[in-house]
C-alpha cells in the first residue's frame, strides 16, 4: 500500500528528476574533497510526503465518510464519543477498503512496470493517474465540475480525459461534501424526531426545566443499536461509492 501511495504522490512531484542527483554537503580531506549526493527524485517524494493528509482528503473517500461520521456524532448528541481518534482511525480503515481497487490498479498497471524498468517514471505517472482519475470523475458532479472550469478560465465543453487535475481536485471535494451533508441530513432525520417527541412529552408533563437531551439520549442510543446503525451507516457510506 506504501508503494501505492508514494506512486499516487508522484503525481504532484515536480519534473525536477535527474540521474546526477543533488550534492547536499562536501567535506574537504587535506587536498582531496569529497560530496555526499541525494538523488532529486527521493528529494522530491520526501518533500510532497508532507503533503500526505491533504492528498488523502482531496483524492479519495476520505472527506465524504469523516464529514458523515461527526454529523452522526452530533445526531446522536454525543460531544466526545466515540473520539475523534477513533473516528479518524474508523475512516482511514474505510478510506483503504473503498480506495483498494484504485491502489491495486495503479499497482498493476503503472508501478510494476516502472519496477521492472518496462517504462519510465513519467509514462508511470500517466498511466497511474488512470484509475485515479475514473474514480474522481465517477463521484464529481457535473455542476461543480463545470464551476471549477469556469473559475480556473478553463472550457466548459472539454472531455473528461481533458480537465485538468487540479481543476478535478476541488470539484472532487465539492461533490464529496454535497454528498457528504445529504446522507447526514437522512441519518439526523430519525434522531431529531425523537428529541421532538420527548421534548413535547416533557412539556406536556410541565418538566420544562429538564433538558430533553438527558431523556432522549438514552433512547437513541437505543435505538441505534436495536437497527445495528453502525452496520447500517458504512454499508450506506460504502455502497454510495457504487
Amino acid at each position: 500500500m506504501c508503494r501505492v501511495l508514494l506512486l499516487i504522490l508522484c503525481l504532484f512531484a515536480p519534473n525536477v528528476f535527474a540521474n546526477e542527483g543533488l550534492t547536499l554537503f562536501t567535506f574537504n580531506d587535506g587536498d582531496q574533497s569529497q560530496s555526499v549526493n541525494i538523488k532529486l527524485e527521493i528529494l522530491a517524494l520526501m518533500t510532497v510526503l508532507s503533503f500526505l493528509p491533504a492528498l488523502l482528503m482531496m483524492m479519495t473517500s476520505f472527506t465524504r465518510i469523516i464529514v458523515v461520521l461527526a454529523i452522526l456524532r452530533q445526531a446522536l448528541g454525543l460531544q466526545q464519543s466515540p473520539p475523534n481518534k477513533v473516528l479518524i482511525g474508523i475512516t482511514l480503515v474505510l478510506t483503504i477498503f473503498i480506495m483498494r481497487p484504485v491502489g491495486q490498479d495503479i499497482y498493476d498497471q503503472a508501478y510494476l512496470p516502472y519496477d521492472q524498468g518496462a517504462i519510465e517514471l513519467n509514462e508511470a505517472v500517466s498511466i497511474g493517474e488512470g484509475p485515479l482519475r475514473k474514480f474522481m470523475l465517477a463521484q464529481t458532479r457535473e455542476t461543480d465540475l463545470e464551476q471549477m472550469l469556469k473559475i480556473a478560465d478553463e472550457p466548459v465543453t472539454l472531455t473528461a480525459d481533458e480537465v485538468p487535475f487540479f481543476v478535478l481536485m476541488p470539484a472532487f471535494v465539492l461533490s464529496e461534501l454535497k454528498t457528504a451533508f445529504q446522507i447526514g441530513f437522512l441519518l439526523f432525520l430519525p434522531f431529531l424526531v425523537i428529541d421532538l417527541v420527548v421534548a413535547s412529552v416533557l412539556m406536556s408533563m410541565g418538566m420544562m426545566m429538564l433538558s430533553p437531551l438527558i431523556i432522549s439520549l438514552p433512547f437513541k442510543l437505543m435505538v441505534f443499536v436495536l437497527v445495528d446503525g453502525w452496520s447500517m451507516t458504512v454499508g450506506t457510506l460504502v455502497a454510495s461509492f457504487g
